[in-house]
């Protein structure tokens, strides 16, 4: 019997997947614990928890570096919610490209009078924009959203330009062939209209739209941010707006910065909003929960490799979380070798520091051998799965 807490509400949709072999608890001793937005950075964690599931895509509300050394493997559900937030990308350039917003707000304060559709003949063009046909798009990340925002933007008659120096080959297959995908990123910033960043936050992606950036992007530049707000220098962007070099920024983030500046539109963190982005979210979590607590197998983890050998066909399937130092494996097979153990099947997987490791035995391995490989320097956790 298997057990998992939730910290935030999770769509039944997805919990619906769990058999009879699961059960619901509301302690944080649970082999596995799903989480949307709840903050889990001051939590301690118990020695039964195995894994977190991140129903989205962010997953900074959870210490990865902790859960990395204590053998807690984390997963997210990337492209889950991908069109949800594609959806609301394409509106954010749409409501940036023709004042929407302002003209909805103006005709809110005018009195219902007979001469109204008068007034408002008189008055419209005061509102008037531009069309995003023939404008040039350029996305910045072809990840899951970015290409779902890149391929509707293409049907909706604008000039796409996307960058991404690490695209996958299976981005790149579902990526329309009019995309134009440019190896420096200066030809975004000089050539395009519409700028869109769909990148993960990282040391080297904090501040990107900076001052030097933003200072070779075209006057009058629409940036939207549908993906983290540090990517944006925030000082530089308010300096940007207030010269009118940035005609609007668009952003899913609420900041004190941003919430009431000049020519910003900014959505209360909507992106994902959606019942089918939660009820995609929440799927994917628990079959990637489920996969890992009975069959081992790692997909979609944000802290430990890619590691998948099926369903466990053999008597015995034992795995090890570890880290990426030199001799592990001899270690591993001499204890296992010690007590008569056969190893018939094999995989080891490394991620930066940490690494993962499955064997498939010809006969069923005891507690008494999984103490053992939990007594070598640097293993972080054991499972018999079976």
């Amino acid at each position: 019997m298997f057990t998992y807490s939730c910290l935030n509400p999770i769509a039944s949709v997805g919990t619906e997947n769990f058999t009879e072999n699961y059960k619901k608890i509301d302690t944080n001793d649970a082999d596995a614990i799903l989480v949307r937005s709840a903050s889990m950075k001051e939590m301690e964690f118990s020695e039964n928890l195995k894994t977190i599931a991140r129903a989205g895509a962010g997953v900074n509300n959870i210490p990865l570096d902790k859960c990395s050394e204590q053998g807690i493997v984390v997963f997210n559900t990337p492209g889950a919610n991908a069109n949800g937030v594609k959806e609301l990308v394409i509106a954010g350039m749409l409501l940036a490209s023709r004042d929407i917003v302002g003209g909805i707000e103006w005709l809110e304060r005018q009195e219902n009078t007979a001469d109204l559709a008068k007034v408002v003949e008189k008055q419209k063009k005061q509102f008037a924009g531009n069309e995003i046909s023939g404008k040039k798009l350029g996305i910045i990340g072809l990840g899951a959203i970015g290409v779902m925002v890149a391929n509707a933007a293409t049907h909706l008659g604008m000039e796409v330009y996307g960058y991404d120096p690490y695209i996958s080959v299976n981005a790149a297959w579902n990526l329309s062939r009019t995309i134009k995908h440019v190896t420096d990123l200066n030809e975004i910033y000089q050539d395009c209209d519409y700028i869109t960043v769909h990148v993960p936050l990282t040391d080297e992606t904090r501040g990107m739209i900076g001052k030097e950036a933003i200072g070779k992007m075209k006057d009058g530049v629409v940036i939207l941010n549908f993906a983290r707000d540090p990517l944006v220098d925030e000082k530089a962007l308010i300096d940007g707006l207030e010269s009118g070099k940035i005609k609007k920024y668009v952003t899913d983030f609420v900041t004190p910065a941003v919430a009431n500046a000049k020519n910003t539109l900014v959505t209360p963190h909507l992106g994902a909003s959606t019942e089918e982005s939660e009820d995609n979210c929440a799927v994917m979590a628990v079959k990637e929960v489920m996969d890992f607590l009975e069959n081992g197998n790692i997909k979609n983890s944000v802290n430990y490799p890619a590691c998948d050998m099926g369903e466990c066909q053999s008597e015995g399937r034992i795995a090890i979380n570890h880290k990426n130092v030199p001799n592990m494996i001899a270690q591993f097979t001499k204890v296992l070798g010690d007590a008569n153990v056969n190893i018939t099947d094999f995989a080891n997987k490394s991620r930066g520091n940490y690494a993962y490791s499955i064997m498939d035995t010809d006969t069923n391995v005891s507690e008494d051998v999984a103490r053992q490989l939990m007594a070598i320097d640097g293993v972080l956790k054991v499972r018999i799965i079976k």
